[in-house]
């Protein structure tokens, strides 16, 4: 087979499916463009999740006829006015992204330059369709219409209407982050979703994109070392959220997903965050230009440091350094219950009565082997009044009128159970407030509340959902949560299968949801924390699994945050329980991210710690 060169229409065809792999891809360069024009004010139409339709227009420099023209040639650029390539400082500098758009859609642009004429041009999958002056105000206005239309073996490629928009709104806040001095505004269908005014502070942009509590719950960051200047926002390590999507980095100015400043943040929090908890962070390194190489991937997602070592201890070190300064701060959450302990009139608790057996208040199978697997034993809050749920254990929140649990001092109306029937003893104590002590026949077993519990109500809602689905319990007054609109729309497409685990939710207007029952096996919890945490997991599905084939991710999100917490403290009867539970569950002896529940000492280690052996 001999060698051809190739026509210019199929080159610029194989530089689209580097540059433009999605409506994300074609509207992050349009808005880099825009940003590179001198625009103060950049206004996003979308139609379709960008598929349909994408406009970008901006107040810029604009241009002329001829410029325009020799703009949708390939590697034809405004911005690199010598060879020095890494000298860069815009955002685009390779020339190949409006042809490459042009080659696969239908690409019209309008510009003015500031006291001439309008002009537009108008090219349709590679030809060039029309020339005609426009009336506009000065700048620039691009748009791309019915992306991928001719090219099927590519369209057929794009997600769902709803995730390339949820792309196309992640682009322009990135752009919009790094930029705080200019302006955007994105409308999809017509709707506005997003808006932000130009000259904002750097932390003023960031909470308006991200999280509003983040302002709150945040450190500021300001290191420097040789001459490389690190910037930004940090959040507390209790502010955190299931996955890493919320987290923004930019190298002088430009959006990048780089493993290496991922890899420093992880190292940063190394010690302060669970293996599946994120921080939300927004972090702008600025470094000389000859010591970063911007052109190694053809959307310039990725940057190459020259000395990678260096920028990753910076980032290590500035975070680090930030959130010691912070000290004891941690995340200030109003709690509705707490709260209402201030205004209502809530009458003094009676004593408990010791009288009795603790088996009579806590509803529990005090010395009883005849747990079965399916029926957990009835494990009541810390409050000290009986809670059976349809016999299960669940956490109650404590308040501050309640006798404190009679966890050491409970008066044995019966003969304390014996250690040679239970596999993992009886409990004897509880240390830190975290962990279970308990005397089995051979040897000393402690075991961790919150793990063990959380695994017990995963295997719950695993055996509730082979059996047609999980309880829910309605709430009194539905809960309303704010989030941001990609994930209501993950939420509102999934209420159904949420449904089935017990999780009813309705769409709210455009940026919150309404919860109106939530797992009864959960008891009271966080509902914002968990509904929250289920929009992330979401964010990592793939559309074609339904949450049936990911039930392990969503079951063990919801468990997490059903269980006892560690720190709340246990009266025996409540020890035992979840001690008896988890003799009858299956894989009771790790919990949802493979960390064990409980480890035993036997007799003969006791023995060698003291030297008896």
């Amino acid at each position: 087979m001999s060698i051809r060169r190739l026509p210019e229409h199929l080159v610029n065809r194989i530089a689209a499916g580097e540059v433009v792999e999605r409506p994300a891809s074609a509207l992050k360069e349009l808005v880099e463009n825009a940003i590179d024009s001198g625009a103060s004010r950049i206004a996003v139409r979308l139609a379709g999740g960008g598929i349909d339709l994408i406009e970008v227009t901006d107040d810029g420099c604009g241009m002329d006829r001829a410029e325009m023209a020799l703009a949708l040639e390939r590697h034809a650029t405004s911005k690199l006015p010598d060879d020095a390539i890494e000298a860069v400082t815009t955002l685009g500098f390779r020339g190949e992204a409006l042809p490459s758009i042009a080659s696969v859609a239908r690409l019209t642009i309008e510009s003015r330059v500031r006291g001439a004429e309008g002009w537009a041009r108008t090219v349709d999958n590679g030809a060039l369709t029309g020339e005609d002056p426009a009336a506009l105000p000065p700048g620039t206005r691009v748009r791309v219409e019915g992306l991928f239309e001719k090219v099927p073996a590519r369209r057929k490629f794009l997600r769902s209407t709803r995730a390339e928009y949820a792309a196309c709104l992640d682009v322009v806040k990135r752009l919009a982050m790094a930029r705080p001095d200019l302006g955007f505004s994105v409308e999809h269908d017509g709707r506005r979703v997003l808006s932000v005014q130009e000259g904002m502070t750097r932390p003023e942009r960031v909470a308006a994109l991200t999280d509003r509590e983040l302002a709150a719950n945040s450190v500021g960051v300001d290191f420097e070392r040789e001459g490389h200047v690190l910037g930004g926002v940090a959040s507390l390590p209790t502010f955190n959220r299931g996955v890493a999507d919320h987290q923004y980095l930019f190298v002088n100015g430009r959006p990048v997903k780089d493993r290496l400043l991922s890899g420093a943040v992880r190292g940063a929090y190394a010690e302060m965050l669970a293996r599946d908890r994120h921080p939300v962070v927004a972090l702008f390194l600025d470094v000389p230009a000859d010591q970063v190489d911007v052109n190694v991937h053809p959307a310039k997602t990725e940057v190459r440091f020259r000395d990678p070592q260096l920028a990753r201890g910076l980032i290590v070190s500035g975070l680090r350094r930030a959130l010691d300064e912070a000290g004891h701060r941690s995340v200030q959450r109003a709690d509705a219950a707490v709260m209402g302990l201030w205004t209502s009139d809530v009458p003094a608790a009676a004593p408990p009565d010791l009288s009795r057996h603790p088996s009579e208040s806590w509803g529990l199978p005090w010395g009883s082997d005849s747990v079965h697997y399916g029926e957990a034993p009835a494990f009541a809050g810390a409050t000290g009044e009986a809670r059976v749920t349809g016999g299960m254990v669940s956490d109650r929140r404590p308040t501050f009128f309640a006798p404190p649990p009679q966890a050491r001092a409970e008066p044995a109306a019966e003969p304390v159970p014996g250690v040679t029937s239970f596999p993992l003893g009886v409990a004897r104590g509880q240390v830190a407030r975290t962990y279970i002590v308990a005397e089995a026949e051979d040897g000393l077993v402690l075991v961790d509340q919150h793990a063990a519990h959380e695994r017990l109500v995963l295997e719950r809602m695993r055996r509730a959902m082979s059996n047609g689905g999980v309880a829910a319990q309605a709430l009194l007054l539905p809960e309303v949560i704010e989030l941001d609109e990609p994930a209501c729309d993950r939420l509102e497409a999934r209420l159904a299968e949420l449904a089935e685990f017990g999780l009813e939710l309705e769409r709210f207007g455009p940026r919150a949801m309404l919860v109106r029952a939530t797992p009864a096996m959960l008891g009271g919890g966080d509902v914002s924390a968990l509904v929250t945490d289920i929009a992330d997991e979401l964010a990592a599905f793939d559309e074609a699994l339904s949450l049936k084939e990911r039930l392990d991710h969503v079951a063990a999100t919801m468990a997490c945050h059903g269980s006892v917490r560690a720190g709340r403290v246990l009266s025996v009867a409540e020890m035992n329980a979840l001690l008896r539970e988890m003799e009858v569950t299956p894989h009771s002896g790790q919990c949802n991210h493979g960390r064990p529940t409980w480890v035993k000492l036997a007799h003969g280690d006791i023995e060698k710690l003291f030297g008896r052996k």
